[in-house]
């Protein structure tokens, strides 16, 4: 793939233009397929089930839909990244995502056609996933490499601080349906047009004879294939760790405002408590990234996720208090903002580049996987017990299980291009 650039020398990792691409990473992740159906059906149900009767489970099992259709289309993304670039993935994939969320619109009471929607929207937008914008800001950075991921994936966390007002808002003012069309129009109207314009993958110049233009290849990266990775202890070790990693991060999440209802909090308190959710994400990933790049991965991870594991353990406190319950919170959110940045980071350094959209994509399936499991698990043995203790003890033990296995990882290998 090649075209022409008159004005500017190739890049090289860690080039200052790489910023830039991790700006508009970060807009794809804010309006891509992870954020916003997560952060909007809380929003939504309440309307939906006031005008057609649905049950709250029954609204809320679309996000398992959305889950289980990932698990099978993100793999297959990944490949598409790897044979025709994640620019053009995301250029197709984001303007299909919002208007296959607007279509949502036009639900007219009937469960079928609601979660045919979200298999539609999970499969159309599949594509804006992770997989495309890290490997790009992957590609882009070396010496800055975990930094440029937490930025990047900073946009969950700006998009969960923004859009829960911006639907109140709409909602209020004009109704849900209208607040549909407007967050759909959203990957259309911003995010499309700073991809466009900002989104580039890592190129390098070549010298064309008796000509004065520098003609721009796509850089061949070094790195294992997919089959050559599945052959490779580090990457069931890996498959393993994030397992446990991802059911016990994404198990407490959606379950949060009920843990504390049990405990007693009053709904004031518990909107007060569960607001730091959100800019703990955001610290998690700064963090964790200016710290990836400093120290050996797998420590660092043994480190970070002892915050969540310590939030959870907090959470079965005897003697509760409203202190307590915010510093856990804030651990969980930690914890969660954490866990995409390493994912990245570890595929990067231990399988490199070449096959990276097809093995994240594995990696994705397994993660959706345990994030579908997670939450069903602690919303059962609440339904069985009537509390959470036993849940939350065992997501502190899936945590600390999963950071001890990725120590098993080794050094980073060196990769080379074939």
């Amino acid at each position: 793939m090649r075209q022409s650039d008159f004005s500017r020398p190739a890049p090289r990792p860690d080039d200052p233009r790489g910023w830039a691409v991790v700006v508009a990473a970060m807009v794809g992740v804010a309006l891509g397929l992870s954020p916003i159906p997560f952060y909007t059906i809380g929003m939504l149900a309440p309307q939906l089930s006031a005008e057609f009767g649905w049950s709250f489970a029954a609204l809320m099992a679309s996000i398992t839909v959305q889950s289980g259709v990932v698990m099978i289309a993100s793999p297959l993304a990944g490949i598409a990244i790897d044979r025709f670039g994640a620019r053009p993935v995301a250029l197709v994939s984001l303007p299909l995502f919002g208007l296959s969320f607007m279509s949502l619109a036009l639900s007219n009471g009937s469960l079928t056609l609601y979660y045919a929607q979200w298999v539609i929207m999970a499969v159309l937008g599949v594509g804006t996933l992770s997989a495309t914008w890290t490997r790009v800001v992957t590609q882009w950075f070396d010496k800055w490499r975990g930094m440029a991921l937490g930025l990047a994936s900073c946009g969950t966390g700006i998009t969960g601080f923004i859009i829960k007002p911006l639907c109140a808002h709409l909602i209020e003012t004009y109704g849900w349906r209208t607040a549909v069309v407007v967050v759909g129009c959203l990957p259309i109207v911003v995010g499309l047009p700073v991809v466009a314009l900002l989104f580039r993958e890592m190129a390098r110049g070549a010298t064309v004879p008796g000509k004065t233009v520098n003609v721009v290849e796509v850089v061949p990266q070094p790195g294992l294939t997919l089959a050559e990775a599945a052959r490779d202890r580090r990457l069931w070790i890996m498959a393993g760790a994030f397992l446990f990693i991802a059911f016990a991060l994404t198990a407490p999440t959606p379950n949060l405002e009920n843990i504390l209802k049990t405990r007693a909090f009053t709904l004031p308190q518990i909107g007060e408590i569960t607001a730091a959710f959100g800019l703990s994400v955001i610290a998690g990933r700064l963090i964790g990234g200016w710290l990836l790049d400093r120290f050996w991965a797998p420590l660092i991870a043994l480190v970070i996720l002892g915050f969540p594991a310590l939030g959870c353990w907090l959470l079965t406190s005897s003697a509760l208090s409203p202190l307590t319950a915010t510093l856990a919170v804030i651990s969980l959110g930690f914890g969660a903002g954490f866990e995409f940045d390493l994912l990245a980071y570890l595929i990067s350094r231990f399988f490199g580049q070449r096959h990276y959209g097809a093995i994240y994509g594995c990696f994705y399936a397994v993660i959706a996987f345990a994030g579908g499991l997670g939450p069903v698990v602690f919303g059962y043995a609440f339904d069985t017990i009537g509390n959470y203790t036993i849940a939350l003890r065992t997501g502190s033990a899936c945590l600390i299980v999963g950071a001890v296995l990725l120590l098993a990882m080794g050094a980073y290998p060196k990769l080379h291009e074939k």
